[in-house]
């Protein structure tokens, strides 16, 4: 791996390239598919780099320790969107989804370093000072979540809100898509707990703020996705702004998803071979669909899983080992 200097250190090139890639793609598409896991030039700087935009140069100099946490957000995000979709027969390889899971991603995935103490630049978050409860005490190490945000807003965001000009209404949208992915991660934001008690009886406990999963959040995201609200874009003195294309409908919301253009027809191309399908649903997930009207084949799947799993106090769980086999179609 080479190495380069870089101000005051010395950066890993192997670390470094790949977060630009990231970043970039973050910032200007999300083509998640692109990104590299390593370089193949070591005379790449935050300097040199071309589309980057002023404050994002700023950002990328002085925020150098973010980078691991950007590169393995980029690669959640591709996963949890087509496990997300993976009953539907969009991929996540357009750019609206993405938009608004990968603002709420990378300021979970902050938030969260924070509080394992990944980040020098970050602490723990801060737990309510009292509680109403006396057997509840508020302490552990909170997910950062104001920090999560800020950071997690201000990467991506930058080349959008950089603009002098007017903006344009992709930039309206994905800046309004990205918002409601972090509002949608704010609402998720639960007291985790945990007791002290031998018994079970859990009297006293220790509480603080957690995130919950990212894959839950990406779940109420396409419960929004699903009923998005086709917007256009109106000028309004010197600014532009997006409002429903319907007119008497309400005006946008802003935990709502919106979209300009109604998705094209998804056409059958060769690498829908491998898709499965559910020959029984009516739903998304059906080989009618799913296949987009060409055959689909059965096949089984052998599988070895875990099965009758007891519990031994104290404290461990013995489970045998069953085999079963299942019956599965993919598109042809």
């Amino acid at each position: 791996m080479s190495l380069f200097r870089f101000g005051r250190g010395v950066i890993w090139v192997g670390i470094l390239c790949p977060f630009f890639y990231v970043f970039v793609f973050l910032c200007f598409g999300l083509v998640w598919l692109s990104i590299r896991d390593s370089c193949t030039s070591a005379s790449q700087s935050c300097r040199q780099l071309q589309g980057l935009v002023s404050s994002q140069r700023q950002l990328c100099r002085s925020h150098l320790e973010l980078m691991p946490t950007v590169i393995n957000t980029a690669q959640q995000v591709k996963r949890i969107c087509q496990d997300t979709f993976s009953d539907m027969r969009w991929n996540c390889s357009s750019a609206g989804f993405p938009y608004a899971l990968s603002a709420p991603a990378l300021s979970h995935a902050l938030s969260q370093s924070c509080s394992t103490g990944a980040l020098r630049s970050c602490s723990c978050g801060v737990n309510p000072s009292s509680s109403s409860e006396p057997a509840l005490r508020w302490g552990g190490c909170p997910n950062n979540l104001h920090y999560g945000l800020h950071m997690g807003a201000t990467f991506p965001d930058t080349p959008m809100k950089a603009k002098r000009s007017r903006p344009q209404a992709s930039t309206l949208m994905h800046c309004h898509n990205s918002e409601v992915g972090r509002k949608a991660l704010s609402e998720a934001l639960q007291v985790v707990c945990k007791c002290h008690n031998v018994s079970g009886s859990c009297s006293v406990r220790t509480c603080w703020r957690g995130l919950q999963d990212l894959k839950l959040v990406a779940k109420a995201l396409k419960t929004k996705y699903l009923s998005a609200t086709k917007v256009i874009p109106r000028s309004v003195g010197v600014r532009t702004q997006l409002v429903p294309r319907d007119i008497g409908i309400r005006p946008i919301r802003d935990s709502e998803l919106v979209y300009l253009q109604s998705s094209p027809r998804l056409l059958y191309m060769t690498k829908f071979g491998n898709l499965q399908c559910n020959e029984t649903s009516s739903g998304s997930d059906s080989c009618d669909l799913m296949c987009c009207g060409r055959d689909h084949s059965p096949y089984t799947e052998w599988l070895v899983e875990k099965c009758h799993s007891r519990f031994h106090w104290c404290c461990y769980v013995s489970c045998r080992t069953c085999h079963r086999t299942v019956e599965r179609h993919i598109c042809m």
